[in-house]
């Protein structure tokens, strides 16, 4: 087993977290070390030591491992380019797997976008395994969405189809930062609940929601957020409701785009969402062209914290 596990190395603007995976997608062995975002060279430097830290714990028979790398976008996954990563600013047009394969020779290096690279793993080895055709939407800090057509992840023409985040459903909706407006990201992630709320309580201050945040509105989050709504808070199940129906008819529309066999929801949103994956999908009937939107599964993700990890190694050949 120890000769057929490959390197999956998550790059994010704080941390380098990688691991050892084999060819089911379970991770033996992990590694974290701080990023370096604003130097290209230190930056690179990170991610060799936490390769390297894994190749002391499992030295590879037979030759260098294989390494697959997720990182922030917008990246080329043909190329290995880093375009222009808004948390990784000294990556500017950065050859990041020409760089990794300098200092690794002869290893087989792949790169792709952290909610590509989830929705591979997720595809092969997690939730979605099993089916042709997934839909795979992270939720949290933003929103991040990959598809996999029959074990392919879809990249479009230029490598950067896919943003699903960025679907515009509320043209009059507050700024996203990508530029437009409406987007669900910038509607339904975990600051876009906490927004809301906030708002609300401008307006109706006795609430719970208020108090468990210590009387101090900005330190409301979507967590405490949930916690309210299950203490039965009528800020916060207001909020939950509008959050689902943003949610429901952004996903309804994906279903009558993709018509995917499955829908997978990962991110740190995920588990507040949980409870009502299926009231999500209520919510399609009769607001879908499709006829059929009951018969495809929204799911919760297999992969939780590693999902970079295990997505990161899901795109090398296991």
């Amino acid at each position: 087993m120890q000769d057929h596990l490959v390197v999956g190395v998550d790059i994010g603007g704080t941390k380098v977290a990688a691991g050892l995976v084999d060819c089911s997608g379970k991770i033996h062995a992990q590694s974290r070390t701080p990023m370096v975002a604003n130097d290209a060279a230190l930056g690179l430097a990170a991610v060799s030591v936490a390769i390297d830290e894994l190749q002391r714990m499992s030295p590879a028979r037979g030759g260098i491992r294989p390494i697959g790398i997720c990182a922030p976008g917008p990246l080329n996954p043909t190329t290995g380019v880093i375009i222009n990563p808004p948390n990784l600013p000294a990556w500017h047009k950065y050859p990041l797997a020409d760089e990794v394969r300098r200092l690794y020779p002869g290893a087989v290096v792949e790169i792709d976008n952290d909610a590509n690279a989830a929705a591979l793993a997720e595809a092969k080895w997690g939730a979605g395994r099993g089916y042709p055709n997934v839909f795979y939407a992270t939720i949290g800090t933003g929103i991040g969405t990959g598809i996999v057509f029959d074990g392919i992840v879809y990249h479009g023409r230029t490598g950067s189809a896919t943003e699903g985040g960025h679907l515009g459903i509320d043209p009059r909706g507050p700024l996203c930062p990508c530029g437009k407006r409406g987007c669900i990201e910038v509607l339904a992630a975990g600051p876009a609940i906490a927004r809301r709320a906030r708002e609300k309580l401008a307006q109706r201050p006795k609430s719970v929601l208020l108090e468990m945040a210590g009387g101090n509105a900005q330190a409301v989050t979507s967590e405490i957020v949930a916690k309210a709504y299950w203490a039965d808070d009528a800020v916060a199940k207001e909020v939950m409701k509008e959050t689902l129906d943003l949610l429901a008819y952004w996903l309804g529309n994906v279903v009558d785009l993709v018509e995917p066999d499955v829908i997978v929801i990962g991110g740190g949103v995920s588990s507040m969402l949980a409870p009502f994956l299926d009231e999500i999908r209520s919510r399609w009937v009769g607001a879908c062209l499709n006829p059929y939107p009951q018969e495809i599964p929204l799911v919760l993700a297999h992969y939780k914290e590693d999902a970079g990890i295990a997505g990161a190694a899901a795109l090398c050949d296991t």
